[in-house]
């Protein structure tokens, strides 16, 4: 029988076929909406989305699911809590989409200092306005602060720089390179920002970062941009710091944006002169969603042929084990059976356990990390296995 894998958002046509080629059956319904996917995933092996909301019903509902892939950067869309309980594999194509969203950031950055917008709306409308347009700041020489370096973020500060920019960079670890010069002081830094972009994944170290005290760090007249995620700004804060400072504002991403593709649009941001906001189109280019299907077509080839996951993002990063149980051996059948059998003599469980095979197909060895430790007798039982050539048995 074959897999079946469900698209729930647009994908191009070339890794469609690509994914019918390995002998999968693909439903296509880019359509799809939060709703709509419980009853469209229930009997599905394989689930791709970008910007579709995968819930707890959908997962809880579905019989087969296996691997669930956001064929973008970042899983916030999907319910990862869900997921683990159910064993669902999540993964993502991360740095696919960079360069698209590092343009756009750039692009926002000029039309807020050249306000294009305004500019093509007056002269649509007839109005003709050199004389207000005329009095743009200029970028070269003007303080880019970069809140988040990571893919992204990098990409802004390369082109960031070659536009002449001072360009600083503010991650959870240093920043090196790229031209970025690191900070660790939010309220020492951002005083001295011309301009802020930010560049960060939803987590509930993020959520609402920037907050009404965070607003008051900035300048008179300075440039936000965010192109990352929507729950990183208070959006209360937001207007607030823009009728006390003038600050001008530019979106991708907003709160109560709207799941379907097209239609209509309600928020607290529309007819506020200082703000612009985009579709949510940050990662939208050809050359973005070429890559981005280009790697979830190899997640899925992966996974299929060998059974890797790559970008797997709900594997623990930490387990309970306390211990190491490493065993050279004769690589024959019923060998690692015997061993497992002696470790569930003592009731331990194995948290993870990898067998590695040398050239040749003679010997293997295989790592155990135990969540306690094994007893000098039960270690003793194994080494007098006579297929197992070396023991080695460490607290970690």
């Amino acid at each position: 029988m074959k897999l079946k894998v469900l698209i729930a958002d647009k994908f191009p046509d070339q890794y469609i076929k690509e994914m019918e080629d390995l002998d999968l059956e693909v439903i296509y319904s880019p359509k799809l909406g939060e709703n709509d996917l419980p009853e469209a995933a229930k009997d599905v092996d394989i689930i791709v989305v970008r910007s579709t909301i995968v819930n707890e019903e959908t997962i809880k509902n579905s019989q087969k699911l296996n691997l669930i892939i956001r064929a973008g950067s970042g899983v916030n869309n999907i319910n990862i809590k869900a997921a683990n309980q159910k064993g669902i594999y999540v993964a993502n194509c991360p740095g696919m989409n960079s360069i698209a969203v590092a343009e756009l950031a750039m692009g926002l950055i000029i039309s807020l200092d050249r306000r294009i917008p305004e500019n093509v709306i007056d002269f649509n409308n007839g109005v003709w306005n050199k004389g207000v347009y005329s009095k743009a700041e200029g970028l070269y020489g003007k303080n880019l602060a970069i809140i988040g370096v990571g893919a992204i973020g990098k990409e802004v500060a390369k082109r960031a720089v070659s536009f002449g920019m001072n360009v600083y960079g503010k991650d959870i670890t240093r920043v090196e390179g790229y031209g970025i010069k690191d900070f660790s002081e939010m309220d020492k830094i951002l005083p001295m920002m011309d301009i802020i972009s930010i560049h960060l994944p939803s987590n509930p170290q993020t959520k609402g970062l920037f907050n009404k005290e965070l607003f008051s760090y900035l300048k008179p007249g300075c440039l936000l941009v965010n192109t990352s995620r929507a729950d990183v700004i208070d959006e209360d804060a937001l207007l607030e710091a823009i009728k006390e400072k003038n600050i001008r504002v530019a979106l991708d991403v907003f709160k109560g944006e709207p799941e379907q593709k097209d239609g209509g649009v309600s928020s607290k941001l529309q007819g506020n002169k200082n703000i612009y906001v985009t579709h949510h189109i940050g990662a939208s280019t050809e050359q973005a969603q070429t890559a981005v299907a280009a790697e979830t077509v190899k997640i899925i080839k992966d996974f299929i042929l060998s059974g890797v996951i790559a970008h797997w993002v709900n594997r623990a990063k930490e387990v309970a084990a306390k211990y190491q149980l490493v065993v050279k051996h004769n690589d024959k059948p019923g060998v690692l059976s015997s061993i497992l059998s002696v470790i569930k003599e003592e009731d331990i469980n194995i948290e993870e356990i990898e067998n590695i095979i040398f050239d040749g197909g003679i010997i293997a060895c295989c790592t155990m990390k135990l969540k306690t430790g094994l007893s000098t007798e039960r270690l003793h039982k194994i080494k007098e296995n006579p297929d197992v050539l070396t023991l080695s048995h460490v607290g970690i």
